[in-house]
C-alpha cells in the first residue's frame, strides 16, 4: 500500500518461498528449539522468568511446557498465523512461539531440533497451500484483512506519545503529539513515498530519551553528595544471581553467535517482520522505513530483555531484537550472518553491564516500561479498527455484526483468546462463516 493516501496493499500477497529461504527456516527453527530445550532462550517475554524454576529442577519439563503453551497459542494462531496470511510475510508469534514450546516439550535433547524443523516445514509448506485455498474462496478474508495495514501503521506512530504523556505528563505529552502530527502532514506533503510516520516517530522517540536521561542527571547531581549507590548495588542479593546468569549465558557463547547469524539473515530475506506494522512495511518492499520501526521498538525491550535474562538465565531468541533492523538493511546473506553473529556476541558480554547502567538510570528504565505499554495500546486499538474495516470489507454490516459479535463475546468471556490477537481471529472466523453462509445461499458477497 502508499501509506500516505492510505490504499491497501496489493491482493495476492503469498508464501511461497525460494528454497534457500524454506531451508532457513527450517534450519532456524530446529535451532531455536534446541535453545528452547537447553532453557537458553525462549521468544516469549512472558514466560522467561518461568525458565529460573526450571533451570534449577523446582519446575519440570511439562509444567513449564504448560506455562508457555498457556501464554503462546492466543498469538500464534489468533495473530501469528492470520498477519503471515494477510501479508505473506512471516513474524516471530508464527516462527518462535511454536519453537518455544515444541523446544522445552521434547524430552531428549535430540528431539528438539526435530520438532523444530518440522514446525519450520509446516510454516514455509503448509502456509502457503493455506493461502492460496483461502483466496479461491467467495469472500476472500485473507485480502479483506489487508485493510488492517492503515491503522496499524499510521496508530503505531503515535506510541511515543502515549509514552511521553504517560510519564512526563499532559504539557510534554501535548507537545509531543503537535510536534509528530506536523511532521506526519510535513512528510506525506513533501516525501509522499515516504512511510508517513518515520520521521515522527524518530523526534517522539529521542524526545522520551532526552526527557529521561535529563531527569536522571539532575537527580544524580541531586544525589551525589550522598554516596550510597553502589553500597546498595554491592548488597543486592540479587547481584550473584544476575552474575551467575550472565556467566551461564557467556559459556554458550558460539551457540548465540550461531542463534544470531540466523535471525539476522532471516530479517534480511525480507521474507520477515518483528511486528505488525514492520510485516507491512516488509510486505510493501519499504525495508528502511521497517527497520526504523523495528529500530525504535528496541528501546521498550532492551530493559526488559535484558532484566528477565539476567534472572533467569535464559536470553531472548532474537537478543535485543536489533537484528530485525540490521538484517533489513544487510545487502546480502552472508554479511548478515557475520554481522548478526557479532551483534548477538556483543549483546551477551555486555548483558551483565547493560543490567548495571540501567539500575543508575531508573527514569529510562521507565521509559522502556511506558513505550511497551504504549505499543500494545497503540495495536490493540489499531488492530480492533484494522479487524473491523476488514469486516466490513467483506461483509459490510453482518461482517461487522459477526467479527465484533465475536471480540465483545470473547471480552465478555474473559478473554480466552488475549486482546491483541481476538480480532484478527474473529475474521478468520467470521470470514469462514461468511463463506458457509454464501454456499448456503444466505449471503451474496460483495463485489471487490
Amino acid at each position: 500500500m502508499n501509506t500516505s493516501t492510505g490504499t491497501v496493499i496489493a491482493a495476492g500477497a503469498n508464501l511461497d518461498f525460494t528454497l534457500a529461504q524454506q531451508l532457513t527456516v527450517i534450519a532456524l527453527c530446529a535451532l531455536t528449539a534446541f535453545t528452547s530445550h537447553m532453557a537458553l532462550a525462549v521468544f516469549n517475554d512472558g514466560v522467561r522468568p518461568f525458565m529460573l524454576d526450571f533451570i534449577q529442577g523446582r519446575s519440570t519439563r511439562s509444567a513449564t511446557t504448560a506455562v508457555s503453551f498457556g501464554l503462546s497459542a492466543g498469538f500464534i494462531f489468533g495473530l501469528g498465523a492470520p498477519m503471515a496470511l494477510s501479508t505473506g510475510v512471516l513474524n516471530p508469534w508464527l516462527v518462535f512461539l511454536p519453537t518455544d514450546i515444541l523446544g522445552i516439550l521434547a524430552p531428549k535433547k535430540w528431539l528438539a531440533p526435530i520438532l523444530g524443523g518440522a514446525w519450520g516445514a509446516v510454516v514455509v509448506f503448509g502456509l502457503n497451500g493455506a493461502n492460496n485455498l483461502a483466496h479461491d474462496l467467495p469472500v476472500d478474508f485473507l485480502t479483506a484483512m489487508q485493510q488492517m495495514s492503515t491503522p496499524i501503521l499510521f496508530l503505531f506512530t503515535l506510541f511515543p506519545v502515549l509514552a511521553i504523556t504517560k510519564q512526563f505528563g499532559r504539557k510534554w505529552g501535548g507537545i509531543a503529539g503537535v510536534a509528530e502530527l506536523a511532521l506526519v502532514v510535513m512528510t506525506m506533503k513533501l516525501w509522499p513515498k515516504v512511510f508517513a510516520g518515520a520521521i515522527a516517530m524518530a523526534v517522539g522517540v529521542l524526545l522520551l530519551i532526552a526527557l529521561a536521561v535529563a531527569k536522571d542527571l539532575k537527580q544524580r547531581k541531586a544525589d551525589r553528595a550522598n554516596e550510597v549507590e553502589e553500597i546498595a548495588l554491592a548488597d543486592d542479593p540479587m547481584a550473584s544471581l544476575f552474575s551467575a546468569s550472565a556467566a551461564r549465558l557467556r559459556r554458550y557463547l558460539p551457540l548465540f553467535m550461531v542463534l544470531g547469524a540466523g535471525v539476522c539473515v532471516l530479517a534480511q530475506m525480507h521474507i520477515f517482520g518483528g511486528g505488525e506494522a514492520t510485516s507491512f512495511l516488509i510486505a510493501k518492499g519499504q525495508y528502511g522505513e521497517a527497520a526504523q520501526v523495528d529500530f525504535y521498538r528496541v528501546f521498550g525491550f532492551i530493559p526488559l530483555i535484558a532484566t528477565t535474562a539476567l534472572a533467569s538465565g535464559a536470553y531472548g531468541i532474537a537478543g535485543f531484537t536489533l537484528v530485525y533492523p540490521i538484517g533489513y538493511l544487510m545487502p546480502n546473506p552472508f554479511l548478515a550472518a557475520v554481522v548478526g553473529a557479532l551483534v548477538f556476541a556483543a549483546e551477551v558480554l555486555a548483558l551483565s553491564y547493560i543490567g548495571k547502567f540501567l539500575g543508575k538510570l531508573p527514569s529510562v528504565r521507565d521509559s522502556s516500561e511506558h513505550l511497551r505499554s504504549a505499543i500494545s495500546d497503540t495495536l490493540q486499538l489499531a488492530i480492533l479498527f484494522g479487524s473491523l474495516m476488514a469486516a466490513n470489507a467483506m461483509g459490510a454490516g453482518l461482517g461487522i455484526l459477526i467479527v465484533g459479535g465475536l471480540y465483545l463475546l470473547n471480552e465478555a468471556m474473559g478473554r480466552p483468546v488475549v486482546r491483541m490477537a481476538a480480532a484478527p481471529a474473529a475474521v478468520i472466523v467470521g470470514g469462514i462463516a461468511l463463506n458457509v453462509l454464501y454456499w448456503l445461499d444466505l449471503f451474496t458477497p460483495l463485489k471487490a
